[in-house]
């Protein structure tokens, strides 16, 4: 089975103005993913559009580890050599609220062959946040040890996963993966976001980036 996961992701989130979305989705679908995937360290790669928060579009990329963003490869071939397409259709060009960011899997430390299937999430969740520098341990033990085991029993969640930004704000994303994207509407995910009095206390020092938390539906490869 081939690997799907590793300890480093590469997301772009954009807006798209509508004149240039068709055009767009077509050079991402047709063009650029398959570039991406042929540096190596790219293990897989999905496309998601937002049901609520943003920006409207998300680029996932699964990588072995973000150093693979430092190679010759990736820069070369991908960032000093765009393609006429590119130049003429890319998020930096056509794109609206752009954000482009690498990261190091930090929760759970490493991966496991049972958490590389062969299909991306179909539908998941995502939150770009920042803390306070007084209570980053807090939040860290917080999070990793309360809030994701509670969110884990939740029927529809499938797993989850944290990350932390190279050379970006904020300095945190935390990525949950659902069966379908009605599961942050349930009374079970709510209970589990809620029935902690450590969470209040640690919500305070939190700070949601815009248009988080996100729930998208994959729409590369199709459902």
């Amino acid at each position: 089975m081939p690997k799907t996961r590793g300890t480093g992701l590469l997301m772009a989130w954009t807006d798209v103005d509508p004149a240039h979305e068709a055009e767009f989705n077509r050079w991402y679908d047709e063009e650029h993913i398959g570039r991406l995937l042929a540096v190596p360290g790219f293990l897989s790669a999905g496309r998601y559009r937002a049901l609520r928060g943003g920006p409207k579009y998300l680029a996932m990329y699964e990588l072995e580890d973000h150093n693979v963003l430092r190679s010759a490869a990736f820069l070369d071939t991908v960032r000093y050599q765009p393609s006429a397409r590119r130049l003429a259709t890319s998020p930096s060009t056509t794109g609206r609220n752009f954000l482009l960011n690498g990261y190091r899997q930090i929760f759970p430390a490493r991966t496991h062959p049972a958490d590389n299937p062969t299909e991306l999430p179909r539908c998941l969740q995502m939150g770009r946040i920042g803390v306070m520098a007084s209570m980053e341990e807090e939040f860290n033990d917080w999070y990793n040890t309360c809030y994701i085991p509670g969110f884990l029993k939740v029927p529809g969640v499938i797993r989850a996963r944290r990350f932390t930004a190279i050379e970006a704000q904020p300095k945190y994303l935390t990525v949950y993966e659902f069966e379908h994207p009605g599961v942050p509407d349930t009374k079970e995910w709510m209970a589990a976001r809620d029935s902690n009095p450590w969470s209040r206390r640690v919500r305070a020092g939190m700070r949601l980036d815009e248009g988080s938390p996100a729930v998208f539906e994959r729409i590369f490869p199709g459902l």
